[in-house]
């Protein structure tokens, strides 16, 4: 039995990685930290045997008393929309570079293994014609303040593995989409907006480009990272979607939903065009490979999935609803 810390595990990739963790490894004691914040539900974990713990990454005996008991730590714990970022960056310097510099210094003093996830957001982005993908060795080029305290996070961790030998491992992943992921995300917020019997919004012209993945593929891999990857070596974790736009993300719920249309919105300030992940490292060196891929079979099949999800948990999103959509239309989207 180990026994496995999961920051952010109430959180949309975290509590995903919960249930996968107790679907393959039963006997695995599962220490949840979780500030509960508004991206944070602890419904999220419900049918999911663990320990949990309401806290901030950044309360360094809290972090340090639940990383003395672990055998290994995945800090899924992060501030992640950029929108958000753009009005108040210093929750996010809070949580992504300080309560990251707070792990690393717990790992360090019990020796722990870590595992630190992080976003292809950190590379800047690419033109919509540009053919080339991110690697592993992508300088970095953040444009929010969101996707720069990530990046600032992973130097983080990379020098605790130089200066210190802290035992750490770096993913960085494209944009996720799946169950239990917060309704002002893209996803999500479409689906519950037909289901709601709302008109579905896109930014702009919806050109930009995503290499989406299913929440599920990142988390699988996370877990052959854990397993098998080399200390100090940073993986990237994408589908091969990087051809698919947002445009046609819509109209692929649209269709799934038998939704008659959906409308334009205001763009988001700075937002990048285009995402796409190299994933040749971890493919060929631990065999990864993602189940839903391909827009026509694949993604169709995982946004099926979510859709019926959504369908299924209307308790679980509800409440949140109309506040979320308030936000967006005094902003005009």
């Amino acid at each position: 039995m180990r026994t496995m810390l999961v920051t952010g595990g109430a959180g949309f990739i975290g509590a995903n990685f919960v249930h996968l963790t107790r679907s393959r490894h039963p006997e695995d004691h599962i220490i949840v930290l979780d500030k509960l914040t508004y991206a944070g539900n602890r419904d999220s974990l419900a049918g999911a045997e663990v320990e949990f713990l309401e806290g901030d990454v950044c309360d360094a005996a809290l972090v340090d008393a639940a990383v003395s008991r672990a055998d290994a730590v995945i800090h899924f714990a992060a501030e992640s929309h950029n929108d958000n970022s753009l009005r108040d960056p210093r929750p996010f310097v809070d949580t992504n570079v300080v309560g990251t510099f707070t792990i690393l210094e717990a790992v360090r003093r019990h020796e722990t293994r870590l595992h630190h996830i992080s976003t292809d957001e950190v590379f800047g982005d690419l033109a919509l014609d540009d053919p080339a993908r991110f690697t592993e060795t992508t300088p970095y080029q953040p444009s929010s303040p969101y996707s720069a305290t990530k990046a600032g996070s992973d130097h983080l961790v990379r020098a605790w593995v130089r200066s210190f030998g802290v035992t750490a491992t770096i993913s960085n992943c494209s944009n996720n989409y799946g169950p239990y992921q917060h309704i002002e995300k893209f996803i999500p917020r479409q689906i519950t907006n037909i289901l709601d019997g709302r008109t579905p919004k896109l930014y702009g012209t919806g050109e930009q480009v995503r290499d989406w993945i299913h929440v599920d593929d990142h988390n699988a891999a996370v877990h052959l990272i854990l397993e098998q990857g080399r200390i100090g070596e940073t993986y990237n974790i994408g589908a091969d979607n990087d051809h698919v736009d947002n445009k046609r993300v819509m109209e692929l719920i649209c269709e799934l939903m038998d939704a008659p249309g959906y409308e334009h919105v205001a763009d988001r300030p700075g937002h990048d065009q285009r995402y796409a992940m190299d994933s040749t490292k971890l493919r060929t060196e631990l065999g990864w490979a993602p189940r839903y891929t391909d827009t026509d079979t694949g993604m169709r099949a995982g946004l099926e999935q979510t859709i019926a999800w959504y369908r299924d948990n209307e308790a679980w999103w509800r409440p949140a609803k109309e506040q979320v959509e308030a936000g967006y239309a005094e902003r005009g989207q």
